[in-house]
C-alpha cells in the first residue's frame, strides 16, 4: 500500500472513528420543561407543584419563564416552592438551562447556599428530603461561583464518623465522614439532629454571575449546563471514573472523569429523579429574584 493510500485510509478511519464516538455518546431527551404554562402534572411534576411564570422576564423567543421570587427580607423559600419530577433510571443526566438573577440580587456570604437544582437516586423514595439521602447531586451558585456538590449521609457508619474507611470496606459515605475515596478530600461532615449530614463540593476558579456589568452579568440571561455521571462498580468495588462538568456561556469550568459517587453496597444505584426546591437558607437581605427558562434534561446513551 503507497504511502496516499496509507494517509487517505487512516483519514477515514479516524473519520468513522470520530463518527461512532459521536452517535454512542448521543444525547437522548429525557425532560423538557419551557415554563409555558402551568400545566404541570401533565409534565410529570408532582410534590406540589409550586411554582410561578412570569411574562415580564424571558428568554428572547419565549413567552414566560419560572421565576422564584423572594418577596421580603428572611424569606427562605421563595414563592415558587418547587417540585419535583421522576426520570428514567440511568446512569448519566446532562441539565440544560438559562438563569438570570434581578439586578439587586445579594449572595448569602455563606459557602453553602443557596440551594437550587437537584438530582436523587432509585435508592431513596420519591419523597426524600435532599439534604439525607444515598446520594444528592446540587447544581448552583454560591457568591456567584458556580459548583457542583453531592450529599451521602445515609452511608455514614454512624459508629465510625471520622474514621477512614477507605479500602476498609465498601459499606461507607464517600461526601465526608468516612474517608477520601477520590482524591478530592475527604469532605464535610457534621451533626445534624439525631445523625451526620455530610458533603463534598466542586467549584469553578472563580466569580462567574457577577455584580458589575459585563459578560457574566448576574442580570443577563447565562446558558448552564452540568454533566453528572455515575462511577462504575467493579468486583464489589467503587472505580474512580465518575464525571462532573460544568458549562457556563458553553465554556467549561468544571471538568472531573475520577470521581467516585458511590461504593460497591449500591451497585444498581441509578440517578432518577429531579428536584428544583430553591432554599436560601440565612434568609434573603431584601425582595430579590431569580429566573429559570428552557430546562431540559439530557441522558448520553
Amino acid at each position: 500500500m503507497n504511502s496516499t493510500r496509507v494517509v487517505a485510509f487512516l483519514a477515514a478511519s479516524f473519520a468513522l472513528h470520530c463518527c461512532l464516538s459521536r452517535a454512542s455518546a448521543a444525547e437522548k431527551l429525557l425532560f423538557e420543561e419551557l415554563f409555558e404554562d402551568t400545566n404541570w402534572a401533565a409534565r410529570g411534576w408532582y410534590d406540589g407543584p409550586t411554582m410561578e411564570i412570569t411574562a415580564d422576564e424571558r428568554l428572547p423567543g419565549s413567552k414566560h419563564a419560572c421565576v422564584w421570587h423572594w418577596r421580603q427580607k428572611g424569606d427562605v423559600t421563595p414563592d415558587s416552592k418547587g417540585a419535583r419530577v421522576r426520570l428514567p433510571p440511568v446512569s448519566n443526566v446532562t441539565l440544560d438551562f438559562h438563569m438570570k438573577h434581578s439586578a439587586n440580587w445579594t449572595w448569602t456570604g455563606v459557602n453553602w447556599h443557596p440551594h437550587e437544582l437537584h438530582f436523587v437516586t432509585s435508592e431513596d423514595p420519591p419523597f426524600i428530603g435532599p439534604a439525607h439521602t444515598h446520594l444528592t447531586f446540587y447544581v448552583e451558585a454560591v457568591n456567584g461561583v458556580p459548583r457542583l456538590a453531592i450529599q451521602d449521609g445515609m452511608n455514614l457508619d454512624e459508629s465510625r464518623v471520622g474514621q477512614d474507611l477507605v479500602g476498609v470496606t465498601e459499606n461507607r459515605a464517600v461526601a465526608g465522614g468516612n474517608g477520601d475515596s477520590d482524591g478530592y478530600g475527604p469532605g464535610d461532615c457534621y451533626q445534624a439532629g439525631d445523625h451526620h449530614a455530610n458533603g463534598k463540593v466542586w467549584k469553578a476558579d472563580q466569580v462567574y454571575f457577577a455584580d458589575a456589568a459585563g459578560p457574566r452579568y448576574k442580570g443577563d440571561w447565562h446558558h448552564v449546563r452540568a454533566k453528572v455521571q455515575l462511577n462504575t462498580v467493579t468486583d464489589g468495588k467503587g472505580q474512580k471514573d465518575g464525571v462532573l462538568q460544568y458549562w457556563f456561556d458553553d465554556k467549561l469550568l468544571i471538568d472531573h472523569h475520577d470521581v467516585v459517587f458511590r461504593t460497591g453496597q449500591h451497585p444498581d444505584m441509578k440517578i432518577n429523579q429531579f428536584l428544583m426546591l430553591p432554599y436560601y437558607g440565612p434568609g434573603v437581605p431584601h425582595e430579590q429574584s431569580i429566573w429559570v427558562d428552557d430546562l431540559r434534561i439530557y441522558t448520553e446513551e
